[in-house]
């Protein structure tokens, strides 16, 4: 704990702006924040992500990393058959643990009326027995079907981005609309450990996509990169990028009311951080690990990186899980606060204090006796928030989602 102060302590003139330091000795932790969780379904695995229509249905749609998009309806009742099934397209997971599945859906902002949404998804690559790769991270557009609004339509599949992924794990796959209309990618740094992919990793590198979030315009063949875009004129550079120097970011969102992008960036073997993710922003990796030296070049400048507003150890955790903001209207207590956890379980908020983050405990009741592992948020049209689940039980591997609501 005394080197992680003093680590701390080198990069505090970059931290001024943004965040203290995490856990600083001798304070006093703030009182947790509390809520309950409502079950909302508990039928199928490995829930990774959850996306809504925005088109006052008050569906709510749930990726099965395994392949398969379920519909829970505006009564609570989860629907018999798949709305989405790629799994046939996809690479084969393993429910109890791979980071490569359907691991991201967004709804157009048009949804309503063009019934365009769009998929990520871990895709084989062609002869595997010569492959250097591992897989292929895959952006799909399709349509919901014209006569059944509770089905997509297969044949409207229209592949917009293939990634080369060299590892399987490390793949992101966060997507969402921002405010401009366009949508936002989440890709990891290639996996491995160290980002030891190319010269100098992936992260730091403007000439792949991996280890950035992305900005594009959908509307286009297979889609426009937006003028505005930090890199566009950057020589070498792709133009899609937004943001760089991520490692993998599990899980981002904006808040609603503000319209930043949070993002939780999963660490190395030490620190987990909370991102608020600007134009053209450089988050470190693999320079920096959170706060702290990672991998430092010779000459590198490190006043040209962002810090996080939050990070914490793994004394506390073992691998963020980004959140969002609460904006909904069920939890007062909860009210502006960023809501995240950890794959272990632990739930916690972060409150802006001035030019600081502050981070408190968010105790939950009617937790399930085996905690369960935490493996995304969701957010509904209203505001409200929701936490996907997975554990092992004696009966086998098993997800859930849950509600938050007021205890």
């Amino acid at each position: 704990m005394k080197i992680r102060g003093l680590l701390c302590g080198m990069f505090i003139p970059l931290l001024v702006a943004h965040a203290a330091c995490a856990g600083d000795p001798g304070k006093a932790a703030p009182p947790a924040r509390k809520a309950r969780l409502q079950l909302v379904t508990d039928k199928f695995i490995s829930p990774v992500n959850m996306a809504v229509p925005h088109d006052g249905t008050g569906r709510l749609f749930f990726c099965q990393k395994e392949g398969k998009v379920w519909i829970v309806d505006r009564k609570g009742n989860q629907l018999q058959t798949p709305f989405l099934d790629v799994s046939g397209d996809m690479v084969k997971v393993n429910p109890a643990y791979d980071e490569r599945g359907l691991l991201g859906m967004a709804f157009h902002p048009d949804f309503k009326k063009n019934r365009k949404f769009y998929v990520y998804y871990s895709a084989p690559v062609p002869n595997p027995v010569k492959r250097v790769l591992d897989h292929k991270s895959r952006l799909v557009e399709f349509t919901a079907s014209a006569t059944n609004p509770n089905a997509a339509d297969p044949a409207s599949k229209r592949v917009l981005m293939e990634i080369d992924q060299p590892e399987s794990n490390h793949n992101g796959g966060q997507l969402a609309f921002g405010r401009d209309g366009y949508l936002y990618i989440g890709l990891g740094d290639g996996g491995g450990g160290g980002d030891k992919h190319g010269a100098a990793g992936n992260g730091q590198d403007l000439g792949t996509v991996l280890g950035k979030i992305l900005r594009i315009d959908v509307n286009g063949t297979p889609y426009k990169v937006p003028a505005d875009n930090p890199f566009v004129k950057t020589a070498g550079a792709k133009p899609e990028i937004w943001a760089y120097g991520l490692r993998n970011p599990w899980r981002f969102s904006f808040d609603r009311s503000t319209g930043q992008l949070f993002a939780g960036d999963v660490g190395q073997a030490k620190y987990e951080e909370v991102d608020i993710i600007t134009k053209g922003g450089n988050y470190g990796w693999r320079i920096m690990e959170g706060y702290h030296e990672f991998n430092v070049p010779a000459g590198t400048n490190r006043n040209k990186l962002l810090p996080p507003i939050h990070e914490y150890d793994h004394d506390l955790g073992i691998s963020i899980t980004g959140g969002y903001v609460y904006r909904g209207n069920a939890i007062p207590s909860l009210k502006g606060l960023y809501i995240f956890g950890d794959y272990n379980g632990k739930t916690f908020v972060l409150a802006q204090k001035g030019n600081k983050w502050e981070r408190a405990d968010l105790e939950l009741s009617g937790r399930p006796a085996d905690n369960p592992f935490i493996l995304s948020w969701g957010e509904d049209e209203q505001g409200e928030i929701y936490m996907l689940t997975s554990m092992s039980t004696k009966d086998g591997f098993k997800g859930a989602v849950y509600k938050l609501v007021r205890e």
